[in-house]
């Protein structure tokens, strides 16, 4: 039995997160979220193919409590990416990628929370979770008050726009939870809509991903179609443009964590740099990025399509 009270618990583990370099920690009660199912069901159809590991466990998406036998809590915790410095130049990469695999740098963070909480209260069940929970974790983060869906379909968070990775931690005790903004942070702005080069995002909080340029230089292993020739705007992995035009990222604060930032040759790659990148050296530059999952042959062919 812990010597800490639910409220001491809940309050020591925001301030451990804070301490370990997370920029925001929200925490609500894991259970069944009906106002999604819908939405879900109408997504998973619309998308059909594109993303197959959605498509399963339909149930364990909209409901963590049952992610594992008596979850009751998910602690949601955020951390910037955004780079002090950022490429120059025709072929571009997704800001997230700049530095570590986030995965990793995430996860070890992860682990050094749940060894915290261990000091707080012994005998504990949990899961942790980065880009890899099959459940809906930008509805986890929206209810624990983290922030609130923009139009773009990216978690606009209270701290500063949308330029954060997500993380989760699911345990089988309840501590206090927090409340969920109703605010609108969107109002009558369609920037984001406006400049997708491809018309994935055609309306308000629908993407479709057939067209979505991040989904169609990673997600998506065949070649890129040529419909969309000339409409990558330079994108070799990832897309950032409906978070650039956002002005709730117009203000976006750099990152504070030394393992994000690019440590090798990567911002100040020239064109015929990138035109002629050889195998060898994308494994080189990208050895302990999530780049490098891509594949250098996708990679390249990526490169080519924007030339």
């Amino acid at each position: 039995m812990s010597a800490y009270s639910k409220k001491d618990i809940t309050k020591l583990i925001k301030e451990k997160a804070l301490e370990l370099r997370f920029d925001d920690c929200g925490i609500s009660k894991a259970e069944f979220l009906p106002e999604h199912e819908k939405p879900l069901k109408e997504w998973i159809i619309k998308n059909q193919g594109y993303h197959p590991y959605l498509e399963k466990n339909t149930e364990l998406r909209l409901d963590a409590s049952k992610l594992f036998k008596n979850a009751k809590s998910v602690i949601s915790l955020i951390k910037n990416y955004y780079p002090e410095s950022k490429q120059k130049g025709k072929y571009l990469i997704a800001k997230y990628a700049y530095g570590q695999d986030y995965h990793n740098v995430i996860k070890s963070k992860l682990f050094q929370l749940i060894d915290y909480i261990s000091s707080l209260k012994s005998d504990f069940t949990f899961k942790a979770f980065v880009d890899s929970s099959p459940f809906l974790e930008k509805a986890m983060a929206v209810k624990s008050g983290l922030g609130q869906i923009g139009k773009n379909n990216l978690l606009i968070t209270n701290s500063s726009g949308s330029f954060f990775f997500l993380s989760e931690i699911i345990i089988d005790f309840e501590l206090e939870y927090d409340e969920s903004s109703q605010k609108d942070v969107c109002g009558n702005c369609s920037l984001c809509i406006d400049a997708c080069p491809t018309n994935a995002l055609y309306a308000p909080y629908h993407l479709d991903v057939s067209k979505c340029i991040s989904a169609l230089t990673i997600e998506i292993k065949d070649p890129i179609p040529e419909e969309f020739k000339g409409k990558l705007n330079g994108w070799i992995y990832g897309c950032d443009i409906c978070q650039d035009v956002c002005p709730h990222n117009n203000n976006s604060i750099p990152h504070n964590e030394p393992l994000f930032y690019s440590e090798n040759d990567l911002l100040e790659m020239s064109d015929d740099d990138w035109e002629n990148l050889t195998e060898e050296t994308f494994k080189s530059l990208f050895k302990q990025s999530a780049i490098k999952r891509t594949k250098y042959n996708k990679f390249y062919s990526n490169i080519l399509f924007n030339k």
